[in-house]
């Protein structure tokens, strides 16, 4: 019997990778997409794979698109799902002074609320079963604070939390769960996240070295392929971990962060040139942010 698996945000990057891939190890996948109509490359790429995708149309941001989308889901599997790839997602620029608080809450209703809708679905069939698994798809700026990109952060620590909680409550019903913390992978998700509010002026120097280090990251970014067979490796091995750091500075980021205190953290934040920041980043983490290509 074919493990039902439902992947949220499938209709490019980590998502798109990881329906098709999951379909190819024989998952019978269901994608969720906000708009059939843009789901055209989903499907090329999934019919060249040789797989199908199941397209729902829901929006991970209300109750009752998400209701519905699974309701249509359910109706076709039988009430079953054993797997939910929480990965939709939107990203956020902002310093934390420079964002009103509308904003973090947009974003963290998409980021955090979005995967408890999801899960909400689905817990309750996989408790009555006592089998499941949840993958909740966080990022590396869940562990490691990153530069004006207070709404992305917080959103991406929050959702870290609920995981590692959610991970005790549900271990009892035999429910698994797993957190996928890319660093930086081929997405889309970047070409459409350029604000840079700086309404004050203050922060010019924040807005540069943060994008500089995605400019560094998308020279030598993951394929987003890479991510998916993680997410499968995490479905299915029988040593299974609650985190998986995956992608290009995933790693060198989270274990530089807990190599170093929180006062030698804030100090990288006290250069007072981008030389020296960057000099300063690559002392702690080993990444160098001038490296882009």
């Amino acid at each position: 019997m074919s493990t039902i698996s439902v992947v949220t945000g499938a209709n490019s990057g980590i998502g798109r990778a990881t329906a098709i891939h999951l379909a190819t190890q024989g998952h019978d996948v269901f994608g969720t997409v906000r708009s059939r109509d843009k789901a055209g490359k989903l499907l090329a790429m999934a019919a060249d794979a040789g797989v199908e995708v199941n397209l729902v149309e829901l929006d991970v941001a209300s109750d009752e698109s998400v209701a519905t989308g699974f309701a249509e889901i359910l109706a076709a599997t039988g009430g079953v799902v054993d797997v939910l790839v929480n990965n939709a997602g939107i990203g956020g620029n902002a310093t934390v002074e420079e964002c009103p608080a509308a904003v973090h809450l947009e974003v963290m209703n998409v980021n955090l609320g979005g995967p408890v809708r999801c899960l909400q679905q689905v817990l309750p069939g996989m408790r009555e079963r006592s089998r499941g698994t949840i993958i909740n798809v966080t990022s590396v700026v869940g562990r490691i604070a990153a530069l004006a990109q207070s709404p992305y952060v917080s959103s991406k620590w929050a959702l870290e939390g609920l995981s590692e909680q959610l991970a005790q409550e549900v271990a009892p019903f035999g429910v698994r769960v797993a957190i996928i913390e890319p660093g930086i992978t081929k997405s889309a998700i970047f070409a459409k996240n350029l604000e840079m509010p700086n309404a004050s002026g203050a922060y010019a120097a924040a807005y540069q070295r943060m994008f500089q280090m995605y400019a560094a990251g998308m020279a030598h970014a993951t394929d987003p392929f890479e991510v998916g067979k993680v997410i499968h490796h995490a479905i299915t091995t029988d040593q299974p971990k609650l985190r998986y750091a995956v992608s290009w500075a995933a790693k060198d980021l989270i274990d530089g962060r807990a190599a170093i205190t929180d006062e030698q953290w804030v100090q990288i934040g006290m250069a007072a040139t981008d030389d020296e920041y960057y000099d300063a980043f690559l002392a702690a983490f080993g990444l160098d942010l001038r490296d882009a290509g």
